[in-house]
Formats: structure tokens, C-alpha cells, sequence
């Protein structure tokens, strides 16, 4: 389907997973260790566990909730997960209706729960991650080619790793998602990474760094700032993104990652796009006097305009510079859909912001671009 515009490709979109999804699609040896959401007996609230231990209690429905007033998700109890779950958000045919309704020819699929858990056990991270990739494969297939399923990979075992994306390949995923943090204190550079680099390299797919959601911690730069147990949700939202996906895509270029992978795709996603220029000038600056403590053969700004995406918010005001900076062919958008920071309105918005764009640019930026990150 395409609008009047061409191709409209919504690049930063979720799924909410099926509260029971891991208890269905877990491998039978793990289902009693199977992400589940219960209720505490004692006080009546949902609790959400992941191995058997609870991660969030009482406001699960802040998960999703964009359909939901913003305050009522903060009250424990006052709203379940299933409210804040619009059926768009985990029923293939009611995605449809919605990129219908959007004038959105697809919307890219990222996970929910999925950008919450992270388990110490390789086996069972690499069971969790399995579990949901057939079951977001099952949901594609009946979204008409109307979405683009991105693969979750348990990264902490890199060849357990490695067969499942080779398995979600043969299935027609394209992409995969991937946290932004070091995993198991190894950066992204670390050879132990490199035969996934170098599959994704080959099949054409975007690695897509993500923001994630932490409970047990804060990730990227976040904890500095935050006492423990503290919850600041616009200072949270706001920089969470900047202070995740920024530090992953600077140790990726400065550590020569894309030197060795010229041809690999990084798609940067929920942090916005107006940070990427600045990141470009300040790498650029330093390089020139420091760059031999780092040394790659390029300048930092060039693997910005060779290897990385940035996907922007629906109401941002620079997306013209970021193109002019970046490139016109670099920059794409996001609902973040159906997420308690996003709104139903973000195609409007997204079209409102572009408008006075050259009609190329419009094109590019609502779909186009997408054409030249995903294998479409």
C-alpha cells in the first residue's frame, strides 16, 4: 500500500506481547521459567516475572498506554497490562486497519517485554528471544507484508546468537534489535561479535540499537543522575535515548567496528535525530587532535554518512538540517506506537513537521529511506 506520498514507513513501532506468549511459545524444558504476568495475592496487584522474579508490579499497563490518560498509568493497580494494550498492538488484522487509517504503508516491529528482561542464564536469554521471534514471525505473516519484523537476539552467547539470526534470515526477518549497552562488558567491538556483524553485513540488514527500559538499574549514562529506586519520567524519557544510543554509536565508530564491517548498517532508534550532527562535529574535532589513540581510516563524521541511520520524532524541529548534515538519505521516523510516550497522532504530526520539506525530502523521509535500510 502506498499514500499519496509513496511509500510510508513507520521505523520505530511495538508489538505488546501477549501476556501468555512465553508460556505458549517457550520451548517445553523452560515453560516453568516462562515470562509471565501474575497477580500478588496480597494486595491484588500484576506483577510481571521474568525467571520466576518479579521485575515490575502494579503499573504494567504503563508498558503501552498510549490509548490510556498518561496519570492513571502511574497509580498502581488502577490500570492492568490488557489496558494499555490497544488491540492494534498485538492483533495482526487491527494493525492493519490501523496503518490503513494512518495513510502508513508498514510500520516496523519491535518488542515491548522484550526491551525489559535481560537474564543472566545464556540458555534460557536465547530461549526467551527464540520464543518471541515465532511468534512475531506468526504475526507478521498474517499482517499482509504490512510490517517488518525485526529479530531479538540473546547477544551474551554470540553462537547461540549467531544460529538464531541465521534462522530468523531463512524466516524473512530484517533486521535485528540489539540493546545499547555493553553485553557482558563487552563492547560491540569485541571479535567475540564479529560473525554476526559479518551475517548482517552480508544479508543486508540494519542493526537496530533501541532504548531500552531497565527497572533493576539504570542504563547508559542515566544512573549518575538517578538514586536508586527513583522515578523522573520526563528527565527519564527525555534523555534516555541520548544517554544510550549516543555512548553505543561512538564506541562502535571510534573502536573501528566499521572499518572492519564497511558495509554494515546501524539504525538508530527512539533517541531522535537532531544529536547526530553535533556527535559528528565533536568526534571530527577531537579526532583531528587525537585521533591516533583511536585510529581509523576514516573521519568519524564519514562512517556517520556511510554506515549510520537516525530515526526522528514525529514533531522535531531540525530533521531539514540532519539532512542537510547527515544526508537527505539518513533520516527516517518513528511513532513509537504504542508506548505511554507516543502518540496516535504521530503520522499527522510526522507529515505536519516534514511539510515544508522539497516534496524529494518528504518522500524520502516518510518511506523512501527505508528502502535503503530494510531489504524491502
Amino acid at each position: 500500500m502506498e499514500s499519496e506520498m509513496g511509500l510510508v514507513v513507520d521505523c520505530d513501532s511495538h508489538v505488546m506481547e501477549p501476556p501468555d506468549l512465553w508460556e505458549n511459545w517457550l520451548e517445553p524444558r523452560f515453560r516453568d521459567r516462562a515470562i509471565r504476568i501474575t497477580t500478588d495475592p496480597a494486595d491484588g496487584l500484576e506483577v510481571l516475572l521474568i525467571d520466576n522474579q518479579p521485575l515490575l508490579k502494579g503499573v504494567l499497563a504503563g508498558l503501552g498506554g498510549a490509548n490510556l490518560p498518561r496519570q492513571s498509568l502511574f497509580v498502581p493497580g488502577q490500570k492492568k497490562y490488557l489496558d494499555g494494550c490497544p488491540p492494534a498492538s498485538y492483533v495482526p488484522e487491527d494493525r492493519v486497519k490501523m496503518l490503513d487509517e494512518w495513510r502508513v504503508s508498514a510500520g516496523v516491529l519491535f518488542p515491548t517485554v522484550g526491551i525489559l528482561w535481560d537474564v543472566p542464564d545464556n540458555d534460557l536469554a536465547t530461549a526467551y528471544a527464540r520464543a518471541y521471534n515465532d511468534w512475531i514471525n506468526e504475526f507478521s505473516s498474517r499482517a499482509k507484508d504490512r510490517v517488518i519484523p525485526i529479530a531479538h537476539l540473546a547477544l551474551q552467547d554470540p553462537a547461540a546468537a549467531l544460529a538464531e539470526l541465521r534462522r530468523c534470515l531463512k524466516l524473512g526477518f530484517k533486521g535485528i534489535f540489539l540493546p545499547p549497552e555493553p553485553i557482558t562488558g563487552r563492547r560491540f567491538s569485541h571479535p567475540d561479535f564479529d560473525p554476526i556483524w559479518r551475517e548482517c553485513e552480508e544479508a543486508g540488514i540494519p542493526v537496530c540499537l533501541h532504548v531500552i527500559v531497565r527497572f533493576n538499574r539504570a542504563p547508559g549514562l542515566l544512573g549518575n543522575f538517578y538514586q536508586p529506586g527513583e522515578f523522573r519520567a520526563v528527565y527519564g524519557f527525555a534523555l534516555g535515548g541520548f544517554a544510550q544510543i549516543v555512548p553505543a554509536v561512538m564506541t562502535m565508530v571510534a573502536d573501528g567496528l566499521l572499518d572492519r564491517f564497511p558495509r554494515l548498517k546501524v539504525l538508530c532508534v527512539e533517541a531522535g535525530c537532531g544529536w547526530a550532527p553535533y556527535i559528528m562535529d565533536r568526534m571530527d574535532e577531537k579526532h583531528e587532535h587525537l585521533g591516533w589513540t583511536f585510529p581509523t581510516r576514516l573521519k568519524p563524521s564519514d562512517y556517520f554518512r556511510r554506515n549510520i541511520w537516525v530515526v526522528a520524532e514525529p514533531e522535531e524541529r531540525t530533521i531539514g538540517s540532519v539532512m542537510d548534515l547527515l544526508g537527505e538519505d539518513r533520516v527516517l521516523w518513528g511513532s513509537d506506537y504504542p508506548h505511554i510516550d507516543s502518540t496516535l497522532e504521530a503520522p499527522r504530526l510526522i507529515r505536519q513537521s516534514v511539510a515544508a520539506l522539497s516534496p524529494q525530502r518528504q518522500r524520502k523521509l516518510l518511506g523512501e529511506n527505508a528502502r535503503g535500510v530494510f531489504p524491502l
